[in-house]
């Protein structure tokens, strides 16, 4: 049968062990004699044999209490470093976040609400990988990832979802007439030159619809994969482009001016973590501070 010793018991023998002396242990531990003299007892009748030879008040160390000294110092010490470990992931020091993300905010978004995230918190490592929607949306399902943002997908039990739903803006060059109006509708853009995403995106069928409803065609330029290109083709004074709010307001691109369009377009993205695992303190905090900023982005125009 194994012994069954304790993490005090491992100290008070490693405290004996470096003072030399019941004594001197005791005053270390602010412990009595009798009480760590007990402790050592309780050791030695765990582990069948004794581990000091005990000759007019002193203790003479044997051969296995050497061994056992080593062994024990690896223990606390390593259960030292587990109790730092667990106090930094309690205050978010310390962890792992693993993010899927799809591309529209994998290239600014993410990143900058990540960096604010981590600027105080250099023990925290991240892996950040981008993929299509419903690749997002299968990582988090099978548990691979920690948390991840996406177009909103149907609802699904491995999956919690939190949604969020934009309102879309219009991008055009700062060097336009249209900028000196706040909203801007189909109507103003008539015969404009417009960049587009593929025919069966929400927004696009959104956008479609829009032009469509005020009897005001739409003059398709590019058809694109993704918003983010749209703004540098806006900026070249090429066209103009209904994008996402996220887009919008963490792009680089210079010489893009941002306004309102009426009707409403929405564009609806989600929050996904998995359902049948519970989220670490670390990726809790993470979703927090990624909430906070999708609301923020929702409520103010770029």
């Amino acid at each position: 049968m194994l012994p069954n010793l304790t993490l005090r018991q491992l100290e008070t023998f490693r405290e004996v062990m470096r003072s030399g002396s019941i004594s001197a242990a005791s005053r270390t531990l602010l412990r009595t004699q009798p009480a760590v003299s007990t402790m050592i007892a309780n050791i030695e009748r765990e582990i069948g044999f004794n581990l000091f030879q005990r000759e007019r008040g002193r203790l003479t160390p044997s051969p296995e209490a050497h061994y056992l000294l080593e062994e024990t110092e690896e223990v606390l010490e390593r259960m030292g470093r587990t109790v730092q470990a667990m106090a930094e992931f309690g205050t978010l020091d310390r962890g792992h976040l693993r993010i899927a993300c799809h591309p529209a905010a994998s290239g600014f978004f993410i990143p900058r609400v990540l960096a604010a995230f981590l600027k105080s918190r250099p023990g925290v490592k991240a892996d950040l990988m981008m993929r299509a929607s419903h690749v997002v949306e299968d990582l988090i399902a099978s548990q691979q990832f920690d948390i991840g943002l996406a177009e909103t997908p149907p609802a699904r039990g491995s999956i919690e979802i939190e949604t969020f739903n934009p309102k879309c803006v219009i991008a055009i060059p700062e060097s336009d007439p249209l900028v000196t109006l706040d909203i801007l509708t189909p109507e103003d853009l008539r015969d404009y030159p417009i960049a587009i995403l593929f025919a069966d995106h929400p927004v696009t069928i959104a956008t479609e619809n829009a032009f469509a409803q005020s009897n005001t065609p739409l003059n398709r330029r590019f058809v694109l994969r993704t918003f983010l290109p749209a703004l540098e083709l806006v900026s070249a004074n090429l066209c103009a482009a209904v994008v996402d709010r996220i887009t919008a307001a963490t792009s680089p691109v210079a010489g893009v001016v941002f306004r309102e369009f009426e009707p409403t377009i929405t564009s609806s993205v989600a929050i996904l973590v998995p359902a049948h695992r519970p989220a670490s303190v670390l990726t809790k905090a993470f979703k927090d501070h990624l909430r906070e900023q999708l609301r923020q982005i929702e409520r103010h125009i770029p």
